[in-house]
């Protein structure tokens, strides 16, 4: 008899492996029919592995651990929580912004209890969903209006489809861009009915070709941030003020897709100058969108603001509806706004605590974790990310460790019951204090002394 044919023979029936500790348990915790997928499963996979000859040996409690480990696969969610040690803030794969402590517990304060989502407490009659963030917005901004809807892209998508189908909307050929998944502006205006009208070309646009393009099908005209690329040299673009001044004397709208949208002067911590929300506001645009969940730091969410007239039209627009946000969202986004009311937004939104930390301090948290497991610290950067100040970095400290082989290191990392997420850079394993939470550093370093030292 060959060695396939005694390791084949030797594989046990599926009754057997059930009946061994501690499947049975995980019958009474888990389900018969998802034990039992999973012990056929497993005895399939090693039934190939012994024809294929990749296999040379069969245990009954290694086929026992096999089987738990797929039943633990299947039950483990896809969405989880990590450690992000890569040092990019608002890291979009990863979540973009962290909540604020009160953002968390408005969270869990509404979705716990029934709420006054559409209800009014005074005359307990029905009320508005929109109520809940427009007062903070309008004090914060000065705007006369908001709206918030799922996330930014569908902010434009409504503007347009709501103030421009079927005219013209100028826009900038260097505006014209494509952000992640495929998101391209072009793409947008085709989708909502509006039709594009380039100007300028792709370094250099005038005020001058705005008023030009003008025509009695002239809707608006667009300024779209461009995210996550900058340009540099001989550039020219119109001013804020020049936009919304030329618009207004065309009587054309003028709108701001500001994308990440900030409250906060960037140059404060030696970063470029952002455009600020208050900047679109002042210059006398009539509609604003911005991201919630970027260099705002709350939930994932599109913010619209602006003049009265307009955004009375905006919130008769079927997408309104279609397009609204639920009352976790705005439980969260109003607990962030009230941060900015309150003028603590440095020392309670992670997004700015992580901006505005102290290098000294990331230093001192990189040097203790050298001591804790070995490495050495050098000096690096952190970005922003989240197509927020692209090319722009902050200063920081990085642990680094040297490995023999970095990228089977990092699936180690990713494996761990607290994934960790960090970067490679010229063979080493880099780790970045700024994005690990304080509350994170003790499973962070139990898990590298576990898998380095």
């Amino acid at each position: 008899m060959t060695t396939k044919q005694t390791l084949l023979r030797s594989l046990p029936a599926v009754d057997t492996l059930l009946a061994i500790d501690p499947l049975p348990e995980y019958i009474e915790t888990h389900s018969y029919d998802v034990v039992l997928t999973a012990v056929r499963d497993v005895l399939d996979t090693t039934r190939r592995d012994i024809l294929s000859e990749s296999r040379d040996t069969v245990h009954h409690d290694e086929l026992v651990e096999q089987v738990m480990m797929e039943i633990e696969q299947t039950f483990a969610p896809t969405l989880r929580g990590v450690i992000n040690a890569t040092g990019v803030i608002v890291h979009t794969n990863l979540g973009r912004a962290l909540l604020s402590e009160s953002a968390q517990q408005a969270i869990v304060d509404v979705a716990g209890n029934y709420n006054t989502l559409e209800f009014n407490l005074a005359d307990g009659k029905r009320g508005s969903r929109l109520v809940h963030a427009t007062q903070l917005l309008r004090d914060l901004t000065g705007a006369d209006a908001a709206i918030v809807v799922n996330n930014n892209a569908s902010a434009l998508i409504m503007i347009l489809s709501a103030l421009a189908k079927d005219h013209e909307v100028v826009i900038s050929r260097g505006q014209l861009v494509e952000i992640g998944g495929g998101f391209r502006i072009p793409a947008i205006m085709k989708q909502s009915g509006a039709h594009l009208v380039e100007v300028g070309t792709t370094n250099r646009t005038r005020i001058a070709d705005f008023a030009d393009a003008v025509t009695d099908q002239t809707a608006m005209f667009l300024r779209v941030h461009s995210s996550n690329f900058k340009q540099i040299g001989f550039t020219e673009q119109p001013t804020l003020e020049q936009l919304a001044h030329t618009a207004s004397e065309h009587g054309v709208l003028a709108v701001d897709d500001l994308g990440s949208g900030t409250l906060i002067d960037t140059t404060r911590f030696g970063l470029e100058y952002e455009p600020t929300i208050q900047d679109s506001i002042n210059a006398g645009f009539d509609v604003i969108c911005f991201s919630g969940d970027k260099l705002l730091g709350g939930p994932q969410a599109g913010i619209i603001i602006g003049k009265q007239k307009v955004m009375d039209k905006l919130k008769k627009h079927p997408l309104a509806r279609a397009l609204r946000v639920d009352k976790l969202t705005y439980a969260a986004l109003t607990a962030t706004l009230e941060h900015y009311r309150r003028d603590e937004a440095l020392s309670h939104i992670p997004v700015w605590q992580m901006i505005s930390q102290n290098l000294n301090q990331i230093s001192n948290r990189a040097k203790h974790w050298a001591e804790q497991v070995g490495g050495r610290v050098i000096q690096g950067e952190s970005t922003v990310g989240g197509g927020s100040l692209p090319g722009t970095t902050l200063p920081t400290a990085l642990l680094a460790l040297d490995t023999s082989s970095p990228d089977d290191f990092m699936a180690k990392l990713r494996s761990a019951e607290m994934p960790i997420i960090a970067r490679v850079s010229a063979g080493q394993v880099l780790f970045d204090p700024r994005t690990v939470l304080l509350s994170q550093e003790d499973t962070l370093l139990s898990t590298l002394h576990r898998l380095y030292s």
